[in-house]
């Protein structure tokens, strides 16, 4: 019998299989519990995991979250490499496991500039398609995707980070084609394809205050035309030094204004150095190691600090837990987190709920239930 794991706040025992270790699981303090009545608490997960070969991951995902958002596996250059090829495997058993281990599965991306299938614009010309073109395969896209997951998929982040800092929309192929109706259009389909599916917009740099405007007006927009939106997520990559928390706050408010719900996703904060990519450096080896302090594990005042402001933002959450319906954290374990080696190449992070060694990070102990 293959050993089991079973994971307890602050302690990651290995053991085999037996009635007692499941009934020792199930009285596990977790974070669903703590925060149930009040919003769903997940994560990114990717297909290592979902395949089977992260056995720790998989128990911390398994007891602590009741939702999973899709980390690649369904970004239209994965999911549909060429014109009416569609790659399923991955996707199909992200959604099972999912709905395996009863949670909400969340569907991300539908419409993204990033990691964007290359064919998906362009004509045999190699040129953009027409806006007739660019419809009909939106549409189509669309419709299989979220058709095929119809009834299992709990909601979708139907367009990605369309708006720039300064309230502009971002340049993306979908905007150069279609102008700003390519937001409106992706509802329309996602939302004739599944009836029954929350569609969300998701974005970062969410306490920018121009940025802030833009989707308001866009969100505003939207619900006038009479289109289904339930939510919008604010990307959540933080820093030591950013966000302003107050201006954060403030889009929160804003958002949930419009009638809404507000979603913290893609959770994760940076316990280095933020990097200054305009700094005048000339020793690489001198200025690498100056954003990389910490390749054997944080210092104890930084970990407080960290801490301490990740445990704002959490607060920050239950206090508007009235509009707050999900908070996600992009990865499960330090390990795994995409901020490792980014943007400078060897840089060891530390931005997520759990350890490398599996452990619950410190501030979230404080809202675990209490036996």
């Amino acid at each position: 019998m293959k050993p089991q794991y079973l994971l307890i706040p602050g302690l990651l025992l290995l053991g085999a299989c037996s009635a007692q270790t499941k009934e020792a699981t199930a009285s596990v303090p977790t974070l669903k519990d703590a925060f149930d009545g009040k919003f769903l608490i997940g994560g990114a997960i990717n297909t290592r995991l979902v395949d089977g070969l992260d056995p720790k991951g998989d128990s911390i995902v398994s007891l602590h979250f009741n939702t999973i958002v899709a980390e690649n596996c369904m970004k239209s250059e994965k999911i549909n490499p060429a014109e009416g090829v569609y790659d399923w495997d991955d996707a199909d058993k992200f959604v099972k496991y999912g709905l395996d281990r009863g949670m909400k599965v969340i569907g991300h991306t539908l419409v993204w500039h990033s990691q964007l299938a290359p064919w998906f614009p362009l004509g045999a010309d190699g040129k953009y398609v027409s806006a007739d073109v660019m419809k009909e395969r939106l549409r189509n896209h669309i419709h299989t995707v979220v058709g095929r997951y119809k009834g299992k998929i709990h909601g979708w982040d139907v367009v990605n980070e369309a708006i720039l800092d300064d309230g502009t929309y971002r340049k993306s192929p979908f905007y150069e084609i279609l102008g700003e109706e390519f937001i409106p259009l992706a509802f329309q389909y996602a939302h004739e394809a599944d009836p029954d599916a929350e569609l969300y917009l998701n974005d970062y740099s969410m306490a920018s205050p121009a940025k802030r405007d833009t989707y308001v007006k866009l969100i505003n927009d939207l619900r006038s035309r009479g289109l289904r939106i339930d939510a919008i997520g604010m990307q959540a990559h933080m820093g030591m030094d950013y966000p302003d928390f107050d201006e954060f706050e403030k889009s929160l408010v804003a958002f949930g204004d419009t009638g809404v719900k507000v979603m913290l996703t893609e959770w994760d904060m940076s316990a280095l150095p933020t990097v200054n990519t305009g700094a005048n450096i000339s020793d690489t080896t001198a200025y690498n190691a100056m954003l990389n302090p910490y390749p054997d594990g944080l210092p104890e005042n930084i970990s407080r600090e960290w801490n301490a402001r990740m445990e704002h933002v959490m607060d920050m959450c239950l206090a508007h837990a009235d509009i707050v319906t999900r908070v996600n954290a992009w990865g499960t374990d330090d390990s795994m987190s995409w901020k490792n080696g980014w943007p400078v190449a060897g840089r060891t992070e530390y931005p997520l709920l759990f350890d490398r060694n599996h452990n619950l990070k410190p501030f979230l102990k404080k809202y675990l239930p209490q036996e």
